[in-house]
């Protein structure tokens, strides 16, 4: 396939450009900093700001699929994460790309959590992810109905590393027990993901 990748110059995004690459798809690198794509060598690079909906839709033409890991950054406006997500749909039906894989996170959620998560952890957690949980909470009903063939991924805390080379998955809730993640087995479960026709309309935890 003909991968469009948004967020590629962030510590997740550029492994989803490695592992798709790896595996035989055409991934194109569509980032706002060409620059800051250091040592990654996609197979083309297109140059938009998340928020400038002419130039994701440009970016997509031609592409088969894309692949959102853009995530929030510290520091910006509350809610941006929606209007990404929103602007992100948008371009995506104007390119006629209808495949779309959107990473969120499972920390907003409490659908399948053990309880240590679910009465300790994340209340503890959700005034300093605020902004970021309303963020997702906007996003995935965007992607929800996009009448795009989308994919939701949420996974929890992410760990830089070498991958683990497997992961857990679960399509009615949170992985339980489970509360993080190497960032390169989420790229593979993207990619797993992306490549699968059951997962097309689907929500999926993972977690490693």
């Amino acid at each position: 396939m003909k991968i469009a990748v948004l967020g590629a110059t962030g510590r997740t995004g550029r492994l989803v450009v490695v592992e798709a690459r790896r595996r035989g798809h055409h991934a194109v690198a569509v980032v706002r900093d060409p620059a800051r794509l250091g040592d990654l060598t996609p197979d083309g690079v297109a140059t938009a700001d998340g928020l400038d909906a002419a130039a994701v839709t440009a970016a997509l033409a031609g592409m088969d699929a894309v692949v959102s890991a853009l995530g929030p950054v510290p520091g910006s406006a509350p809610g941006v994460q929606g209007e990404l997500t929103e602007v992100l749909v948008d371009a995506a039906r104007a390119a006629g790309v209808r495949r779309a894989v959107v990473v969120t996170a499972s920390g907003w959620v409490v659908d399948g959590d053990d309880p240590l998560s679910r009465y300790l952890a994340k209340p503890i957690l959700a005034r300093a992810l605020r902004d970021a949980n309303a963020g997702f909470a906007v996003a995935e009903p965007a992607v929800r109905e996009s009448g795009l063939d989308w994919t939701i991924v949420r996974p929890p805390m992410l760990r830089d590393g070498a991958p683990r080379g497997a992961y857990h998955q679960r399509r009615d809730g949170n992985v339980r027990w489970r509360w993080s993640m190497r960032r390169a087995d989420l790229a593979a479960a993207v990619c797993d993901l992306l490549e699968d026709p059951t997962a097309v309309g689907a929500t999926v935890s993972v977690a490693g």
